[in-house]
């Protein structure tokens, strides 16, 4: 493990890595085509921000590039308004990363981060540790139900989060991982932090159930009761317990 980020500027480009994943990061590392033409490109994962999976040797990598949602994505889909490196999402993110990963909570290993400024906007990226056999909570589902223990570890999960006053700005179906040892892991931290905490535990509860009930509602089969939710709260108390 490591505390310790570097930081590195490439002309307009700014990097940000951990030295435990890679040492020396260039900016081309975070272009698609760089790993396409030494065929370590691997594939994709669905998401609004299409990221895709790289061959990093002995293990894989996830490279995510920031993408606008909503009606402003139509105006600026991927540039941000500069205000320094240290500002920039991916730099925030892959520091919070770093510090839960460091704590020991299920996250991905942060690799690297990447802030090209462009003028008075900047276009950002991210690369994190792939989790092996991981999938989303969402995709999972709708194949397959699952026994309340899990539901349970996945409510102990989230209050472990909450103790550590780890704000999760987008807690949903697709954020949430399951790998094939049957552990869960939370991925995506953009825009989140940390908190003292407090009612937003309970309003993020609220989140997640409402993504669930969605993927519910637009999924025919989708494998999701009244009796898992209250066995993930009950996971959820036994833990602040």
């Amino acid at each position: 493990m490591s505390d310790h980020l570097e930081l590195k500027q490439e002309g307009r480009d700014w990097l940000l890595a951990n030295p435990a994943q890679v040492e020396n990061i260039r900016s081309e590392q975070f272009d698609t085509g760089w790993w396409s033409e030494k065929k370590r490109l691997i594939g994709g994962a669905p998401g609004r921000g299409t990221s895709v999976f790289l061959d990093a040797g002995d293990r894989e990598w996830v490279l995510r590039p920031y993408l606008r949602g909503g009606l402003f994505a139509r105006v600026v889909h991927e540039h941000y308004l500069w205000l320094g490196a240290e500002n920039s999402r991916p730099f925030r993110e892959l520091r919070l990363l770093n510090l839960l990963w460091n704590a020991g909570l299920p996250v991905a290993e942060p690799v690297a981060a990447r802030a090209q400024r462009r003028g008075l906007a900047y276009r950002a990226d991210l690369i994190t540790v792939r989790i092996p056999g991981g999938r989303p909570l969402a995709d999972v589902l709708e194949k397959t139900p699952l026994p309340a223990d899990c539901w349970r570890d996945l409510g102990a999960m989230i209050a472990r989060f909450h103790r550590e006053g780890v704000y999760h700005h987008d807690l949903n179906g697709r954020n949430i991982l399951l790998d094939d040892g049957g552990s869960f892991w939370l991925i995506d931290f953009d825009r989140c932090g940390i908190r003292k905490p407090g009612r937003w535990c309970q309003a993020n509860l609220q989140r997640l159930k409402r993504s669930m009930d969605k993927f519910s509602a637009r999924m025919t089969g989708f494998h999701f009761l009244a009796s898992d939710w209250q066995a993930l709260l009950t996971g959820y108390r036994a833990f602040e317990d």
